[in-house]
């Protein structure tokens, strides 16, 4: 890539990307050339944040409008005790910095909304969600398929957490549109259902398997190689030590890409080959 090339500093830093035959030079390329917008510096931003500067992602985003406080450090491990008080975005730009100073960092310290999600968004190649809640989620997810942008979402639980990447905006193989999160989710939970992690809690070391994995998922859509867990949700379960994929799929009803919704040029079912049903697994 023209202007990507790896300074001496770098190809040391890298070397075990780049004696990886799936990564290589042109892989550790991509990932010096990519913009990925992170959404959340807590339990999943963190360990995602630090791995993705780790490996070398050019330009990393943060979005969040919280500060540290103490009872984040238990799962929060980009921050430290003496940040507690400091906006989240600052205590993570400052690790960054520690860790590899060839990564550029951008810090949004607000709260991702429908409205200011565009703007957001536009400035880079990759969304990855962290946020704990579903309203942030349907926003993030939603302007990802606006604006034609991967998105790497994970969610956590006490002792589970789930993970999917959606790529709604493309058609999959088999000629379907590739789902939605609302075709994964079509409705949040009603208030109440799902308890947050301050009155639930929330087992820390999960935070970084999953936040690690989310980082995997995005280092490995950069860089091209691997299948991206499209229309497969990851669920991990930290009492057994068990990980299952769920399939789903595309939802003809969902109000993004489904049958009645236009996608400027053509409806799904006229993208879809003629005289197939939608996908069910």
């Amino acid at each position: 890539m023209a202007g990507m090339a790896l300074s001496s500093d770098e190809i040391e830093r890298y070397a075990r990307h780049l004696v990886l035959r799936e990564v290589g030079g042109p892989g550790q390329a991509r990932l010096k050339a990519a913009r990925v917008l992170v959404v959340g510096a807590g339990g999943l931003g963190a360990p995602l944040i630090q791995y993705l500067a780790a490996a070398g992602i050019g330009t990393i985003g943060i979005v969040d409008d919280d500060e540290v406080s103490l009872s984040n450090l238990q799962r929060q491990v980009i921050h430290g005790t003496p940040d507690i008080g400091r906006p989240k975005v600052e205590s993570a730009a400052e690790a960054i910095a520690r860790l590899n100073p060839h990564v550029r960092v951008e810090t949004h310290a607000v709260r991702l909304t429908p409205e200011n999600a565009p703007a957001l968004l536009a400035g880079y190649d990759l969304v990855a969600d962290g946020t704990d809640n579903f309203t942030t989620r349907y926003a993030v997810s939603d302007a990802c398929f606006a604006a034609g942008r991967p998105l790497v979402t994970a969610a956590l639980g006490a002792f589970d957490g789930s993970l999917t990447t959606i790529r709604a905006h493309e058609v999959g193989p088999d000629g379907q549109p590739n789902p939605t999160y609302r075709c994964l989710f079509p409705t949040p939970p009603p208030p109440g259902t799902v308890a947050p992690c301050a009155e639930a809690g929330v087992l820390g070391a999960l935070a970084g398997v999953m936040g690690s994995l989310m980082a995997m998922e995005v280092i490995r859509a950069v860089a091209g190689f691997g299948e991206p867990l499209v229309g497969r949700l990851l669920m991990v379960d930290a009492r057994s030590m068990r990980f299952e994929t769920l399939l789903y799929a595309w939802d003809p009803d969902n109000p993004l890409n489904g049958i009645a919704t236009r996608d400027g040029v053509r409806t799904a079912r006229e993208a879809a080959p003629a005289g197939r049903p939608p996908r069910t697994r």
